[in-house]
């Protein structure tokens, strides 16, 4: 590397700084606009600068999303390009005369230095298609659950206002809990229609026993009998609930038709079908990994994997003192791939459950032992993707050994 280049990323335009990697010299310090022509201008002068001095490695702070264009013409001109991770990026800074004061050139410059010096930061990869498919899927996917925490938290507290019998008794999650509140809400309404007329409306729900329709027409009738007494604002805080109870079951529906598109996808993508073959790692999980990841590629062994995840300790040492400690950097969305995994494995694998066993028995408490297999599936799933060979519990079973 004798050039090395540092782009700090923002929406509306970013801030390249090219410099000699040797001596730290800046020949250029300019603002480029998020725009095909202005980052083919760009792309022009790191040419010329390796022409003069040598190959060059452009470190960026962000991935896909506002940095989209700028990552794909980068690579489209075979640039090397490495991740500068924005925290990186920020503790850099600050270690600078005057480390407080934030500009655009001064991360730039800071990238570029990062790139000088370091050695171990991870190479951008051009992305598939499935993996672009996938992230953009995921994103859309935990848009619409976290919608759904939301909108449910708001159904309990309407619900808590002017009816609270039937909050709780309604399950604000479930198809037959919202089917009966896109109707019947106030205690009028519902000793109105009687345990029959709530049977005929939640019967139109599909692939629910009779008995639980049943339960919760005879349950709602109760609390409405238990309540005369009308609440000011009843009318159009019941008109709110039907309406979020409409878009509730909506956004169930939207949900499986992601979710169907995230399996279509995954039965197409290389590494979909090795990573399902793994327990516990079941369609929404191996999705969310595939989208964090960008590709095993830019890891080349477990730990580095782990690192990224969060999972592996942290070594303090300072003189005399030495110990380790839990991450607390790393992906949170990458870690949370691996917890929930490990979580679900207890419960259908037996290697994973006696691993778990012998680290309680050790003395470890639930969530440290599900960290420690957390740990050990990175292991287990990096061999799978790089070996190119399916999960098998008897080589696991050694593994956990």
């Amino acid at each position: 590397m004798a050039v090395a280049v540092g782009i700090d990323v923002a929406k509306d335009f970013h801030w390249a700084v090219i410099t000699v990697a040797e001596s730290g010299k800046v020949l250029l310090s300019r603002r480029v606009d998020n725009t095909p022509s202005d980052i083919g201008a760009l792309v022009g002068q790191i040419a010329e600068a390796q022409a003069a001095h040598g190959p060059a490695t452009v470190g960026i702070d962000v991935l896909g999303g506002i940095a989209a264009l700028l990552e794909a013409m980068l690579l489209q001109a075979d640039l090397t390009v490495v991740h500068v991770p924005g925290i990186a990026v920020n503790r850099a800074r600050r270690a600078t005369v005057g480390g407080e004061r934030k500009s655009d050139p001064k991360d730039a410059r800071v990238i570029a230095d990062q790139v000088r010096m370091r050695g171990d930061l991870r190479p951008v990869q051009p992305d598939r298609e499935l993996d672009i498919e996938l992230r953009l899927l995921v994103g859309r996917r935990g848009d619409l659950v976290t919608d759904a925490t939301r909108r449910a938290a708001r159904l309990r507290d309407l619900l808590t206002s002017i009816h609270p019998g039937l909050e709780r008794i309604v399950d604000v999650t479930s198809k037959l809990g919202l089917h009966l509140l896109t109707r019947y809400v106030t205690p009028g309404e519902i000793r109105s229609a009687g345990v029959e007329g709530l049977l005929a409306h939640l019967g139109q729900v599909r692939n629910v026993k009779a008995s639980t329709i049943r339960a919760l027409a005879e349950a709602a009738a109760r609390a409405a009998t238990a309540q005369h007494v009308v609440i000011p604002g009843e009318r159009v805080a019941a008109d709110l609930v039907r309406e979020l109870a409409a878009e509730a079951l909506a956004a169930q529906e939207r949900l499986k038709q992601i979710d169907a598109r995230i399996r279509k996808v995954l039965d197409r993508h290389p590494d979909g079908a090795l990573i399902l073959s793994m327990p516990g790692m079941g369609a929404t999980l191996t999705a969310q990994f595939l989208a964090e990841t960008r590709g095993i590629a830019r890891f080349a062994s477990p730990d580095q994997l782990a690192s990224a995840a969060g999972l592996a300790p942290v070594l303090k040492q300072s003189g005399k003192v030495r110990y380790l400690q839990r991450a607390t950097a790393g992906n949170k969305a990458l870690k949370r791939v691996f917890y929930q995994s490990a979580f679900i494995a207890i419960t259908c694998d037996a290697a994973s459950r006696a691993f778990y066993e012998r680290k309680r028995a050790a003395g470890k408490r639930h969530h440290q032992a599900l960290i420690a297999l957390a740990r050990r599936r990175v292991n287990v799933l990096h061999a799978i993707l790089r070996n190119r060979t399916p999960y098998d519990p008897g080589h696991r079973v050694r593994a956990a050994a």
